[in-house]
C-alpha cells in the first residue's frame, strides 16, 4: 500500500486506538481546540462531535454553551434517533473556534525528504450553510421548532490564504511529519491534511488544527489553487503527485520507502 497504513486509524475518534490524532499533535506541539473530558466542565461555547446512529461515518454534531444545554440537546438527539448513548459516550467535546476554516493539503516525500503544500480548500455543509445565513430571529425560530442542524459535508471550495500565513502552515506541517516519524515508523508518507481554523490576533493571526487527515484529501479542487504550480510549473492533482512519487521510487529502486 502506498503510504503509512498504520496512520489511517488515528483519524477517527473514540476507537480506542493507541495512536490517535491528539497524541500526534501533542507530540508535535500543534495547538488544537481545548477539550472538555466531562460535559459538566463545559463553560464556554463548545461543539459535541458525535457519530450518527444510522450512518457511522457521518456526524450528528451539536453546539452547546453549558451543561444544562448539553443535557437538553442530548435528550432531544436521542429522541430523534440522531445518535445513540454509546456513540455519545465516545464523542469528543471541543471548544468551538471562531475563525476562517482552511484545509492545508500537504505531501511529504520520504525520497526527497521535502514537504510540499499542494493546495488549500474549505468545506460547505448541507443545511448549516443556509441556517447561518438566516437573521438571528429566524435562526431561533427554526431551532425552537425542533429544526435539525446538519454538518454533513456537501462540497469543497478551493481557497487561497495570505502569503504571510504560509510560513506558519509549513511549520505545522513539518512538526506533524516529525511527530509521525517518531510515533509511527516510517511516519507520514505522501498526502495528509491539516484541517484548520485561522483565528485573529493580537498579537497575530494563528492557525489552530481541529482535525487531521493522514490520507488523500477529499477535495479534487485543490489543483485550482496555485501552490503546486509554484513547485512544478503546472497545477497537479494529489493523484498525479502520488503517481510521480511512485515513478520516482521505481527509478531509484526505493519502493520500500513509500509503501507499508
Amino acid at each position: 500500500m502506498f503510504g503509512n497504513r498504520k496512520l489511517l486509524r488515528c483519524e477517527e475518534r473514540g476507537t480506542g486506538y493507541d495512536l490517535d490524532q491528539y497524541k500526534i499533535m501533542d507530540e508535535a506541539g500543534i495547538r488544537y481546540p481545548k477539550q472538555f473530558k466531562n460535559p459538566k466542565d463545559i463553560n464556554s461555547f463548545a461543539i459535541v462531535k458525535v457519530l450518527e446512529k444510522e450512518r457511522g461515518f457521518e456526524r450528528a454534531n451539536f453546539l452547546v454553551k453549558d451543561y444544562k444545554e448539553y443535557l437538553f440537546k442530548k435528550q432531544r438527539g436521542l429522541e430523534r434517533h440522531d445518535f445513540t448513548e454509546e456513540k455519545l459516550e465516545k464523542s469528543v467535546i471541543e471548544e468551538f473556534i471562531l475563525g476562517v476554516q482552511v484545509n492545508f493539503n500537504f505531501f511529504y516525500s520520504p525520497i526527497t525528504k521535502k514537504l510540499e503544500l499542494l493546495g488549500t480548500d474549505t468545506r460547505r455543509q448541507t443545511n448549516f450553510e443556509s441556517i447561518y445565513r438566516l437573521s438571528d430571529p429566524f435562526q431561533k425560530e427554526y431551532q425552537e421548532s425542533n429544526g435539525k442542524i446538519s454538518y454533513e459535508e456537501a462540497s469543497h471550495v478551493a481557497v487561497t490564504v495570505l502569503e504571510s500565513m504560509l510560513e506558519s502552515a509549513f511549520e505545522l506541517g513539518e512538526k506533524f511529519v516529525k511527530a509521525t516519524q517518531k510515533l509511527s515508523t516510517p511516519g507520514v508518507v505522501g498526502p495528509f491534511g491539516l484541517q484548520s481554523m485561522i483565528i485573529p490576533g493580537p498579537p497575530k493571526k494563528e492557525i489552530i488544527v481541529f482535525d487531521v487527515s493522514p490520507r488523500m484529501p477529499g477535495s479534487p479542487g485543490i489543483s485550482a489553487t496555485p501552490y503546486s504550480k509554484y513547485l512544478f510549473g503546472e497545477s497537479l492533482s494529489m493523484g498525479e503527485r502520488v503517481a510521480m512519487e511512485i515513478k520516482l521510487a521505481i527509478e531509484k529502486n526505493q519502493l520500500n520507502k513509500i509503501t507499508t
